[in-house]
């Protein structure tokens, strides 16, 4: 395969291993600045180009678009797969995945558990929405935020008013959830590779800490899950249409709630702490399914990348 990696750090942990387990399987990868990319659209003459030379001739992109340049990743790689181009995971579910708010609309439509969970744009009714997630403590996030920014632990009833109208200030959207308390800031980290729970990982945040994200100081070890909570992370990742994800699940008192799906998991942590090679697992599926979709390619006349 000729793959295509979308990456703006190719030396962070999970792009050097997806690179050298591609080359050491036989493969031909770039990787290159999703930032510097740039294209023009015209039809039938439609050109991406990246330092001056043309992207094309590639079997396979491999998406891994930072949360804050979601929009520009996700116009390069819709013009990749208006070339015939197939993705890893494609523009439109990557996009559902981003939006918080969208995310947990679509798993609970499908009867995935989740936090209670409140949005609001107006401040006017602040405490009926804390009333709503059962009051507090209460946590509050910011929709764009990521590897633990942009969420707050209102710890009493005033705090997290405070917090909601100073986010509103900023004029940002944000999400109000009910506090776990019983999770003791810990959840468990599925990675789905083509429906399937390659690894699981249970995450432990630093003391004092809420968060269990291992950016912010968290531990990881290998954690064995329950046929429901694996059932419960395939049918997450399918609802969200992704091929490759993190799904981040939370065990309470009525049993396990998905926090987050991230379309764009770290390989660090997980490989680490399972001894699981998630590398080579998602090339692998990337070397079957690629050459499905160049056959159906062919069949329907359209064009070969």
């Amino acid at each position: 395969m000729k793959i295509l990696m979308m990456a703006r750090n190719p030396t962070l942990y999970s792009h050097l291993r997806l690179a050298e387990t591609a080359r050491a399987r036989g493969h031909d990868i770039d990787v290159v600045d999703t930032l510097q990319v740039y294209m023009n659209i015209e039809t039938h003459r439609s050109q991406i180009k990246y330092k001056g030379q043309p992207l094309e001739k590639y079997d396979v992109v491999l998406p891994r678009i930072g949360a804050s340049i979601t929009m520009y990743g996700l116009a390069v790689l819709r013009q990749l797969e208006m070339m015939g181009v197939w993705s890893l995971n494609d523009s439109v579910a990557i996009g559902r995945s981003r939006d918080k708010l969208r995310t947990m609309q679509l798993l609970a439509q499908n009867g995935i558990d989740l936090p209670v969970t409140a949005f609001a744009h107006s401040t006017k009714y602040t405490d009926d929405m804390i009333n709503m997630v059962g009051g507090a403590p209460a946590i509050i996030k910011l929709l764009e935020g990521t590897q633990g920014l942009g969420v707050v632990l209102g710890e009493t009833f005033a705090s997290a008013r405070s917090v909601i109208e100073a986010f509103r200030e900023l004029n940002a959207n944000i999400l109000v959830q009910e506090y776990i308390k019983e999770a003791k800031a810990t959840d468990v980290r599925c990675l789905v590779v083509g429906g399937q729970v390659v690894a699981s990982m249970k995450r432990t945040g630093p003391v004092g800490d809420f968060r269990s994200n291992l950016h912010r100081g968290g531990t990881a070890v290998h954690e064995e899950i329950t046929e429901q909570e694996y059932s419960i992370a395939v049918r997450s990742a399918m609802i969200m249409g992704l091929n490759v994800c993190g799904v981040d699940l939370l065990r309470t008192n009525r049993g396990p709630v998905v926090m987050e799906v991230n379309s764009s998991p770290g390989l660090e942590g997980i490989e680490k702490a399972t001894g699981v090679d998630i590398a080579v697992k998602i090339i692998q599926y990337m070397e079957k399914h690629s050459m499905t979709h160049k056959r159906k390619g062919k069949k329907k006349g359209g064009v070969e990348a």
